[in-house]
């Protein structure tokens, strides 16, 4: 049983080393060695505030603007999580939604207000030309991000 477990693991990290080779290469080297899931980083924020993670998933949207940022897709349904850069360290064009990414970032709780959020979301109204009512926010949230380090995008 042993035997097993340590080819399964052996298995993993060979397949997540042929990924990180087998892609696009953005930013900073992926040097995390064991990917978590989504699901588990939202459910366990303030164990991972702060760390370094690793993450795959498919991209469900691309900042139309200056490509700095993605959003993946969870492993549990209707989740996702935002990758963020900082503009012009790392561009995603367009063509990458669809693909899937191995990402790696500082995994961030973000804490806004309600008259943070109306802000937030005029600038993406405007952004991706669309209309906002200020109305529909009635209260403030906690999001969850990666502030983007590196990816591999396949």
């Amino acid at each position: 049983m042993k035997k097993i477990s340590v080819t399964t693991v052996i298995l993993v990290l060979i397949s997540t080393v042929a990924f990180a080779q087998n892609g696009k290469k953005y930013g900073e080297k992926i040097s995390v060695k064991e990917k978590t899931n989504i699901s588990t980083l939202v459910a366990n924020p303030d164990k991972y505030d702060g760390k370094t993670v690793l993450v795959e998933g498919l991209i469900v949207d691309v900042c139309e603007k200056r490509g700095c940022w993605i959003e993946i897709a969870s492993d549990k349904e209707f989740q996702k999580l935002r990758f963020k850069v900082d503009d012009g360290v790392i561009i995603f064009p367009m063509e990458v939604k669809g693909k899937t990414v191995l990402a790696q970032g500082i995994f961030e709780k973000q804490v806004f207000t309600k008259e943070q959020l109306i802000e937030q979301a005029k600038h993406h109204a405007e952004e991706q030309g669309t209309k906002f009512n200020p109305s529909s926010i009635t209260e403030g949230k906690t999001t969850y991000r990666l502030k983007g380090l590196g990816a591999v995008i396949r």
